[in-house]
């Protein structure tokens, strides 16, 4: 590997150690409390020296060198729209965890990754939006040349349309004219997920696809028509608000995340929106009194995604074995994860950064420059 290097902290299961290392750097060590994100890490690059701590009470001690580049990932649910957006949440804070270890090693650049929804949620006890108690925080531990932007995967080679927040701290100034990476185009599923849509005896890690989904909602026909037959991508997970559950293999995918459940359907697919049923265990359902329609999908046949279908939507490579305890294990390592396509153009973009400021140059100029200062 090259000369450059990465200490990871809240590394999950390595989606920003890969984009990393696929630009040049060396990861010198990997901190995550998740023992199964660890072993998954241990399982794929041991070299990276994957620690398993609380990163709360965990040191930087031993490490050989100062690191050239921190990045972390701290905990989104706090934040997320997914999860409860609570302000007070004690995972909120442990952006402070990143700011302490990088005031003790002093890395030339920190980066910190997590969901736009930090825009608007305010600190509790200094009633700043946290975007600005992380710039606050970052400054404070000595890195006062900032910048941030709001990144949208499917224009950076991830067939996704998740929202990603980044802040790039140098610790000297930036290199003349440097800028975060800008998006060129949209990436559609098609290249990621139709050889295994269409071909069930391809063999890769974390892949056991099976038709035959099991659902009180969604209609399997038991049907199978060869498997040559027309096969969607759907979603099987139901709410009022989206869209059509059946996509466009020419489309990018909605976000891939912790929660939601897609699948494939094969054959006289369709789906329509139907009343809720609220004659089966109808004291579970929420707001009782409502009369939203949820959508149904029918078809001759249906599956889930198997975990190397999500991965491949995140961009792992198909090398990438994950290791859990049960599938939700694996479910939230690949979710959590930050898509490895994008990890790769950050990377990219911060080893030029640093080569412009070894060599005493202005940082190489592209289009579509984005940028924003505190």
């Amino acid at each position: 590997m090259g000369d450059l290097t990465v200490l990871s902290m809240f590394s999950g299961a390595g989606g920003l150690d890969l984009g990393f290392e696929a630009a040049g750097f060396t990861t010198v060590a990997a901190v995550d409390h998740d023992p199964h994100a660890v072993d998954t890490l241990r399982k794929n690059r041991p070299e990276w020296n994957p620690v398993e701590a609380d990163v709360r009470d965990w040191t930087p001690d031993g490490l050989p060198d100062t690191p050239d580049v921190l990045v972390a990932g701290p905990p989104c649910q706090g934040f997320s729209l997914g999860g409860h957006r609570h302000a007070a949440d004690d995972r909120n804070g442990l952006f402070r965890e990143v700011c302490r270890v990088a005031q003790q090693v002093r890395p030339r650049v920190v980066i910190i990754e997590n969901v736009l929804n930090l825009r608007t949620m305010l600190h509790p006890d200094t009633g700043r939006p946290f975007i600005k108690e992380i710039a606050v925080s970052l400054a404070e531990a000595g890195y006062g040349d900032i910048a941030w932007d709001v990144f949208k995967m499917d224009g950076h080679g991830v067939p996704q349309t998740r929202r990603r927040f980044v802040f790039v701290a140098f610790r000297d100034e930036a290199p003349d004219r440097w800028h975060l990476p800008a998006p060129s185009g949209y990436e559609p599923i098609r290249p990621w997920l139709w050889d295994l849509a269409y071909n069930d005896k391809i063999s890769l890690p974390n892949h056991d696809p099976l038709w035959g989904f099991k659902s009180h909602v969604h209609v399997d026909r038991g049907m199978d028509l060869g498997q040559d037959a027309p096969i969607s991508v759907v979603r099987f997970s139901r709410t009022a608000s989206d869209g059509n559950p059946i996509r466009d293999w020419d489309r990018s995918f909605p976000a891939v995340d912790t929660a939601t459940v897609w699948g494939l359907a094969q054959g006289h697919v369709s789906a329509r929106r139907e009343p809720r049923d609220r004659s089966n265990n109808a004291k579970f359902v929420r707001n009782p009194d409502t009369d939203v329609t949820l959508w149904r999908v029918q078809a001759d046949r249906l599956r889930s995604l198997t975990h190397r279908e999500y991965a491949r939507l995140q961009t792992f490579p198909d090398s990438w074995a994950f290791v859990g305890g049960n599938k939700r294990d694996v479910h939230l390592q690949i979710g959590n994860a930050v898509p490895i396509q994008f990890a790769e153009r950050l990377g990219h973009n911060i080893q030029k950064a640093l080569r412009a400021l070894d060599a005493g140059r202005a940082f190489p100029q592209q289009d579509d420059v984005h940028l924003r200062l505190f």
